[in-house]
């Protein structure tokens, strides 16, 4: 079978790209797998891929790119979707790369990764493929303009996949999707080539883009209120982002230059986090929480506040980990507390999270992905019938709307 994602850079950083990544190698075991990376604006990915993984560039931004002077470069996108948050990136030369591959692909699956891309995907790609777009945010992080242009669009793909089931309960309860099944698949995390952590070392890792969402000035607040306790342990925050100066300030501020760093950006994160004991994430919302489930790999312990959505699905609050409420600067330096005073509950914890983590084994991911495969190919003709007639209700529905309007 052959296999395309479509994503928006696989040259850069990011959750998406590793999931991607790590899904794409997954199904090349089994499969012909190709990435479609819309942009690309460096000459080599900053993440290994998988040498089975074809990658193909549409619209390439590096210095001295003949894209550079193509005139519809500068010209706004008509296609992607304006209340898309990454309009800005997008181009009518992407428009037209984006048609000219979707229209000439022979997979007979294609997946999208991002939202804009998934219009381009339910308006481009072929009847024959399989059109599958997923969701690594959330509908609700999605303002009412996008939501509404995606809902016009999403209607006619075959699957619409998020990470967690409380996501997919949101899109079945607020997106009307006739036809389109939607069901949730969480990302596939592959296990690492490392010794359980013992949780001896006295380290908290927190990892992920410096952003306001991610609320590592939260996390710096609460260890601040323990640090004077605990001399000799360390708060280690890897990531980049806008946020590095006023997160670098507030360290100073706490006077905690000898216990608290930024670290920049390390990939792989898996070894920093098997020489840590905790793994901290104080975010507001996750749509999964890819560092949790690369932390519990690793044998170590997580404290994560309870936010929307992905947390509660991958901890056990007081088995493999510990859930806090979203914004409680006192119930996570609790948490935290709690852990440094209890190494045995640490490697208690520390092993049930290795033992949890195979929920997420990319070979279980992949099954559960053929298995949709097969499901929507069986379905397809049920499900244009689906879609024919909600299309044929409302349209027989718009006199009566219309007499309920005078």
């Amino acid at each position: 079978m052959k296999i395309t994602f479509l994503i928006h850079d696989v040259y850069g950083i990011g959750g998406t790209i590793r999931t991607t990544l790590n899904l794409a190698a997954a199904l090349a075991d089994r499969h012909e797998v190709t990435i479609a990376s819309v942009r690309r604006h460096r000459a080599r990915p900053r993440f290994d891929i998988d040498p089975r993984v074809t990658v193909v560039p549409l619209v390439d931004l590096r210095k001295d790119s003949a894209d550079l002077a193509d005139p519809l470069l500068h010209e706004p996108a008509s296609v992607f979707p304006e209340a898309e948050k990454r309009y800005h990136q997008y181009s009518r030369l992407t428009d037209v790369r984006v048609e000219q591959y979707l229209r000439g692909s022979d997979a007979d699956v294609i997946i999208g990764t991002r939202p804009g891309i998934n219009v381009y995907l339910a308006r481009y790609a072929p009847s024959s493929a399989l059109r599958i777009a997923q969701e690594h945010l959330t509908h609700d992080t999605h303002t009412k303009k996008l939501r509404a242009q995606l809902a016009r669009h999403y209607r006619g793909l075959d699957a619409m996949v998020t990470t967690t089931e409380a996501d997919a309960a949101v899109y079945r309860a607020k997106m009307r999707l006739p036809g389109v099944r939607v069901l949730a698949i969480p990302n596939g995390v592959p296990d690492v080539d490392l010794p359980p952590a013992d949780t001896a070392a006295k380290v908290i890792a927190a990892a992920g883009r410096l952003t306001r969402g991610k609320r590592f000035d939260l996390l710096i607040e609460a260890f601040a209120d323990i640090a004077p306790k605990h001399p000799d342990w360390t708060l280690r925050i890897y990531g980049a982002g806008a946020e590095k100066g006023p997160l670098q300030q507030l360290i100073d501020k706490h006077d905690l230059g000898e216990q608290a760093a930024l670290m920049g950006v390390v990939s792989p994160i898996e070894p920093e986090f098997a020489n840590a004991s905790i793994v901290a994430s104080a975010s507001n919302a996750e749509s999964f929480g890819m560092t949790l489930v690369e932390a519990m790999r690793c044998g170590v312990p997580v404290v994560s506040t309870n936010c929307p959505l992905g947390p509660a699905e991958i901890i056990r609050d007081g088995v493999d980990g510990r859930l806090v409420p979203v914004g409680d600067r006192q119930a996570l330096s609790t948490a935290l507390a709690d852990l440094i005073a209890d190494e045995p509950g640490r490697r208690r914890m520390g092993r049930a999270a290795r033992k949890a983590a195979h929920r997420y084994d990319p070979e279980r991911i992949v099954d559960t992905y053929e298995d949709l495969f097969a499901e929507l190919a069986t379905t397809r003709k049920a499900r244009a019938w689906q879609r024919s007639k909600a299309r044929w209700r409302a349209l027989a529905a718009r006199p009566l709307r219309r007499l309920g309007r005078r």
